[in-house]
């Protein structure tokens, strides 16, 4: 399905169907076998929504082995290292005493449900509204509570979210921490510099951010990538990234934050596994997106 700009989806569809995804490569983490991160919510909300790929994923009815394309312990361990650095992340930083986190494109991140969130916290989840009702009724089908004062903004991140989440309640003159993970990818260029230009002008001084992007996203058109794709959807994974990603280089994102106050500490995915004590695979795959950059960052005063 390729990009329109005003395009819309559920969790099943198009940009939606990512995030279904990224949640059940955190239940296979999460999962007795592996037990790399802790996430209860994300198997039952991936058999919620439905998807017929990834409820096998869930299940542990995915072929492996070595006629299988498919290496749970290679996904689980690439989806272990981004679920803790985002996790840390967050505990750090309200430990030191922020007092609102906010994620945006929040799509079946449970961690208003699933963290230790200091007393007082105030998290804001911010996504499609199709995306809010689903998460929040399924949860609370599950008997789950948030673990924080969890406040959803149910906007499109291309629409005025920023008056949204001023109306929501949150406090511009307070210290926040924001992530924007798996979400810099299916933005063109000036969305995403816009994104960044809002959560400037909504943070104050100390307020820290989390992201990560890809150098440059046309590795999604690289055969090194289109080959294991092509093996991937004879299993039933048809996502093609890229038909959903703006393609263009991203590098600049890191002088444009600073330029606009904010210092700056990043780790490519391959730092990322061998921190969490991790092998990075060793294959052409494998190199072609060792690049991919972690960020967290600190608005200076």
């Amino acid at each position: 399905m390729v990009r329109t700009d005003r395009d819309r989806w559920d969790l099943a569809t198009s940009v939606g169907a990512t995030a279904t995804m990224v949640a059940a490569q955190r239940a296979l983490a999460s999962d007795p076998e592996h037990a790399l991160i802790d996430d209860p919510f994300a198997a039952p909300l991936v058999r919620a929504v439905g998807i017929d790929v990834y409820t096998r994923l869930v299940n542990g009815e995915i072929p492996t082995g070595e006629d299988s394309e498919f290496d749970p312990d290679r996904m689980a361990q690439g989806m272990a290292s981004r679920t803790r650095f985002y996790d840390d992340f967050f505990l750090e930083a309200t430990r030191s005493g922020i007092g609102q986190a906010v994620i945006l494109a929040s799509g079946l991140d449970a961690r208003a449900y699933r963290l230790p969130w200091p007393a007082d916290t105030v998290v804001y989840e911010v996504d499609m509204p199709e995306v809010i009702e689903f998460k929040t009724l399924t949860l609370q089908d599950l008997g789950a509570e948030p673990t924080a004062e969890r406040r959803t903004v149910s906007v499109d991140l291309r629409d005025d979210w920023a008056s949204a989440l001023r109306a929501a309640g949150f406090d511009t003159e307070a210290p926040s921490a924001w992530s924007a993970e798996g979400l810099l990818v299916y933005l063109p260029d000036d969305a995403q510099d816009a994104l960044f230009d809002n959560i400037t002008a909504l943070s104050a001084p100390g307020s820290r951010l989390a992201f990560e992007f890809v150098p440059d996203t046309r590795i999604f058109q690289d055969e090194r990538w289109r080959a294991h794709h092509d093996r991937m959807s004879e299993l039933g994974f048809e996502i093609d990234f890229n038909d959903l990603v703006y393609h263009a280089e991203r590098s600049h994102i890191l002088d444009y934050l600073s330029r606009d106050g904010w210092q700056t500490t990043s780790h490519t995915t391959k730092e990322l596994h061998e921190v969490n004590g991790f092998s990075y695979p060793d294959d052409e795959l494998a190199e072609a997106f060792a690049d991919v950059t972690y960020t967290s960052a600190v608005l200076k005063p």
